[in-house]
């Protein structure tokens, strides 16, 4: 008999504990990340006025994350979730610590003598950390509610994300036109040190029981064999891979603000939290009604509406189109985001959690780094709206071949798959 996946209640996930809290830590460790991540964007845009030193933030986090996923996942799989979760936050802390720390006057000729070198240096580390954090908090959070409550849970966690993306830029633009880069450093740190402690307060949950015993290279495989076999994972995680690495716009938005559209820093944080506001709207009306039916033509639908989103921002020359075009990529990458995480943790076994959710943060996570990279050095060669249409179009390509070679993909409907 099949079980029923969908909660009647949008509140039904929130009425645990547990995952209440772990779903406040993750609003303050998003806020944190994207506040930082604002910070960091603008000050090395000051520094060099070079859009491809704004690529190079992503590569250099990228690199780390990307490596150490390849057996991060692994580790998440054997070692209890928890534990991975609050070291890779307590070297996240240490990140937050030093970039505060370059802005204090004993400290301030670390930047003037490197230049941004440190600021680069920080966020290798800070990518090694987020390589681990990103498997172990998706694997925990199945473990914080019953399998029938996932996709409200993904919901809550997608609006908790997305609410930071709203804010952490709006605080970002705030702190950094009216009080400085050294008041909004700290606001970043202080963030970190209250999701941390929130975070220590959530019991610790034993891990799965592990599957049939294998080697170590082929558990390190496991992951990858998995979503390779899986036509539906595959297709999901692939159309988010290439939308976030051809669509995305965000690392040139500084780029943007000040050439394009003649913006200060609040403008700036407006257009980077944009994206987000559109997000939260369309988590909320999701929360209420879910996309149970004909998932796979919604999610394929969005991904194209959000490459459509950023090509009319890449042609806007007025700021509240370009605002409303980013709004609208952020309503469309939203549902794309809940279903993608459903059908992850739907298919997924629980033994396999954190490697198929390595994997999955290689494909997703890491995308988004690359992606600023691929802005970067396209803006460098084609000028910054030319890269941005270009990477619009070819997310709708994306779509059109993803459909066409994962018709399971296309026929999908979460509410048909059982318990």
């Amino acid at each position: 008999m099949k079980k029923k996946l969908f909660s009647k209640s949008p509140f039904e996930s929130l009425l645990i504990s547990d995952f209440r809290n772990f779903v406040l830590g993750k609003f303050l460790i998003t806020t944190s990340f994207i506040l930082q991540s604002t910070i960091v964007f603008w000050q090395i845009y000051k520094i060099t006025g070079d859009a491809l030193s704004l690529g190079l933030i992503g590569l250099t986090e990228a690199i780390p994350s990307i490596s150490v996923s390849f057996f991060s996942g692994l580790v998440v799989d054997k070692v209890p979730r928890k534990k991975v979760i609050v070291w890779s936050l307590l070297l996240l802390t240490l990140c937050s610590v030093l970039l505060f720390a370059f802005t204090l006057g004993e400290f301030e000729w670390v930047i003037s003598k490197f230049g941004t070198l440190p600021i680069y240096g920080v966020i290798f580390i800070s990518g090694i950390s987020r390589g681990f954090l990103s498997p172990s908090v998706a694997a925990f959070q199945t473990q914080l509610v019953p399998k029938a409550v996932f996709p409200n849970a993904a919901t809550w966690s997608g609006i908790a994300w997305q609410t930071s993306s709203v804010l952490g830029p709006f605080l970002g633009g705030l702190l950094i036109g009216f009080s400085g880069i050294q008041i909004a450093y700290f606001t970043d740190m202080a963030l970190m040190f209250l999701a941390l402690g929130l975070l220590l307060f959530i019991p610790s949950k034993p891990l799965p029981e592990s599957g049939p015993k294998e080697s170590i290279l082929a558990s390190l495989a496991g992951g990858w064999k998995f979503v390779f076999s899986h036509q539906i994972i595959l297709g999901a995680i692939s159309l988010d891979l290439f939308a976030v690495l051809f669509g995305g716009a965000v690392a040139l938005l500084p780029a943007f603000a000040e050439n394009i559209l003649s913006l200060g820093p609040e403008g700036y944080g407006i257009l980077r939290m944009s994206p987000a506001v559109g997000a939260v709207l369309c988590a909320l009306f999701i929360a209420a009604k879910p996309p149970q039916k004909d998932s796979g033509i919604l999610l394929l639908a969005c991904v194209f509406g959000f490459g459509l989103s950023m090509i009319v921002f890449a042609i806007s020359r007025n700021f509240y189109l370009s605002a409303l075009a980013l709004v609208a990529s952020g309503a469309f990458d939203m549902v794309s985001v809940v279903i993608r995480q459903t059908i992850v943790q739907l298919y997924t076994p629980e033994h396999m959690r954190g490697r198929v959710s390595a994997v999955n943060s290689i494909f997703i996570g890491s995308s988004n780094e690359i992606g600023a990279f691929e802005s970067g050095v396209m803006a460098k060669w084609m000028g910054l709206a030319p890269s941005v249409v270009f990477g619009g179009t070819m997310t709708l390509l994306t779509v059109g071949l993803v459909a066409a070679i994962a018709p399971r993909l296309r026929k999908l409907d979460l509410k048909d798959v059982t318990g």
